[in-house]
């Protein structure tokens, strides 16, 4: 069996999940495989050499990125220098597109081959930098129908493979005891709370949806409000932002025990992410919040960008979950999403009204096999050519 080297580079916890399973599948299929790049726990957890847990870096707006620069360009030069010394057969980026453009230049001039996974949504932010793409990848993988369509009329060797969430959903062992034990705590509606799964977006988001909370909770008191944190350290500010309030209302803390917060659930108060295709799956209502700073809110308005949309809503091709994108005084986003939370809480007839929309979409978009056809792909790519010959 001829031997392989692949370099990823995620930046996300969501690709550090993304590519940890495309890992899995890879060596499921060839067991003489090598991985190392850039990455987080769950790509390190699966056999990946990490030269930096890029995920710890994870930010987004502008000014967040800014301080950050000098440390993205070191890891820059530590890639070009470490393909230099030791070339892979293929460089497989994950999201993250500030970053992994670089990544993809550096080793497209040096002979490399660049594919993405789960690329970046250029066909809502930045159509322009499609030029990128031709220069610098090779392969695209696509996650929705529309979006292997964008790329392949212009120009790009695309392929639709679906979305690894719906995958990793599927695959994942529920700890069904657990979902037992928040279902029966509850004396009414069960409401899980999603703060996101980077520091800033707890930071931001939190405080703004603790007041809503607290408005719901009144109006609603035998509701059962879950919080699920991303690690541990987010469950510690979590619970000093709600002191800090003093906002009244208990509430559970569970760390990563996302999916059976979502499936023990009636419904779902999230900060946006792709998680809500997790909600989607699962036939969960959700509602969902993203604090941004003015001035980004302005841009995306003015420039037309896409950056907060909710992938549920892409993916139904309609608005299903209420989306609430919030900057500058959040009192009027407030008293929406606490409203629309009453509404779900007081009305069985509505809240049922959306899960079965829910499963209406799920019923034509949710489909597994992402994964394994993107690993199916690559190795059909790189076995006759790029390791047979380094083989040799």
């Amino acid at each position: 069996m001829v031997s392989m080297k692949i370099f990823f580079s995620a930046g996300e916890p969501s690709g550090d999940q993304h590519a940890a399973h495309l890992m899995s599948e890879l060596r499921s299929r060839h067991g003489d495989i090598q991985f190392e790049g850039f990455g987080g726990p769950k790509m390190q957890a699966d056999g990946c050499q990490l030269l930096f847990e890029l995920t710890q870096m994870a930010v987004m707006g502008f000014l967040r990125v800014v301080p950050l620069l000098a440390k993205f360009r070191r890891l820059v030069i530590q890639a070009e220098q470490h393909f230099d010394q030791s070339a892979p057969d293929a460089v497989v980026l994950v999201d993250f597109p500030g970053f992994n453009w670089w990544i993809a230049k550096a080793a497209k001039k040096r002979g490399i081959p660049v594919y993405y996974y789960m690329p970046p949504q250029l066909w809502g932010w930045a159509p322009w930098r499609i030029r990128r793409v031709r220069k610098w990848v090779d392969h695209v993988f696509c996650a929705l129908p529309f979006e292997y369509d964008w790329y392949s009329e212009r120009g790009v060797k695309a392929s639709w493979v679906g979305h690894p969430f719906f995958d990793e959903v599927a695959s994942h062992e529920m700890d069904q005891p657990l979902v037992d034990a928040i279902r029966s705590a509850a004396a009414g509606h069960t409401v899980a709370v999603l703060p996101g799964s980077r520091d800033h977006e707890v930071e931001r988001n939190f405080p703004v949806m603790l007041e809503a909370i607290a408005r719901a909770a009144a109006r609603n008191p035998g509701t059962q409000w879950v919080v699920g944190n991303y690690k541990s350290e987010h469950e510690t500010r979590c619970k000093q932002l709600a002191a800090s309030a003093g906002v009244d209302v208990p509430l559970q803390y569970h760390v990563g025990r996302t999916s059976e917060v979502i499936e023990a659930a009636d419904c779902c108060y999230m900060v946006s992410g792709s998680i809500s295709l997790e909600l989607l799956a699962r036939h969960t209502p959700g509602m969902v919040l993203y604090r941004v700073p003015k001035i980004g809110h302005i841009a995306s308005k003015v420039l037309m960008t896409c950056d907060y949309i909710t992938l549920t809503n892409l993916v139904a091709g309609r608005d299903i979950m209420p989306e609430f994108i919030s900057s500058g005084d959040p009192a009027d986003d407030i008293q929406g999403m606490a409203d629309q939370l009453d509404e779900w809480l007081g009305s069985p007839e509505s809240l049922q009204r959306v899960t079965a929309e829910m499963a209406d979409v799920a019923s034509t978009t949710v489909s597994t096999g992402a994964t394994a056809q993107t690993a199916d792909i690559l190795l059909h790519d790189l076995l006759p050519d790029t390791a047979a010959a380094r083989a040799a």
